[in-house]
Parts: structure tokens; sequence; C-alpha cells
């Protein structure tokens, strides 16, 4: 079995294509992150506005993929915000240990 720390993830440049068709690509970055110390109304009215333009990207879901699964900690990435990604965070490491529990070798 490959050892995580002695293997590097390998990436290929298909792998990343996506993000050329990110409709964020054409919005300014403060949408998508907050300054600090934004907090109550004006941080909602940014995630929200973050999320009206995800919502229209035909990339979203590979974004909100990506997202999980490199645990961006910081933005609205394919409409979750960073509370929504680390709510779904353990789900998901349980969710996987369980499939592979019960993926043959």
């Amino acid at each position: 079995m490959a050892s995580l720390l002695t293997e590097p993830p390998v990436f290929s440049p298909e792998a990343w294509d996506w993000r050329v068709e990110a409709l964020c690509r054409q919005r300014d970055p403060s949408i998508f992150f907050h300054p600090d110390g934004e907090r109550g109304r004006a941080r909602r009215r940014r995630q929200q506005e973050a999320k009206r333009v995800c919502a229209e990207c035909p990339v979203m879901l590979r974004c909100r993929e990506h997202s999980l699964a490199f645990q961006e900690p910081f933005g609205v990435w394919g409409g979750l915000t960073e509370e929504e990604r680390s709510q779904l965070l353990p789900a998901r490491a349980v969710n996987l240990r369980t499939h592979r529990a019960h993926t043959p070798s």
C-alpha cells in the first residue's frame, strides 16, 4: 500500500481544466472571500451574492467537490460557505470510510 507521506498525489492539467469555465473568474474575488472582521448582515449579503453567481455557474458541482476534497478553508466554493463545508466534511469522512470498508480489494 502506498504511503501518503512518501508519494505525493499526481495532478494532471485535465483535472483542473474546469476552473477555466468558472463564472467566479469574471467577478471580483472579494465576493467569495470575506475581509477580516466581516460579520452579521454584511457577511450574509456577500455570501448570498457569491451563491447567486455559483448557482448559475456551469462547473458549480465540480467546484464544490474540489472544495470538499481539498478541504478549502476559506471562501464560498461551489455554492457552499466555509461553515457549510465544515459541517459536511465529517459526514463525508464517515461515508468514505464506509465505502472503502465495503469495497473489495
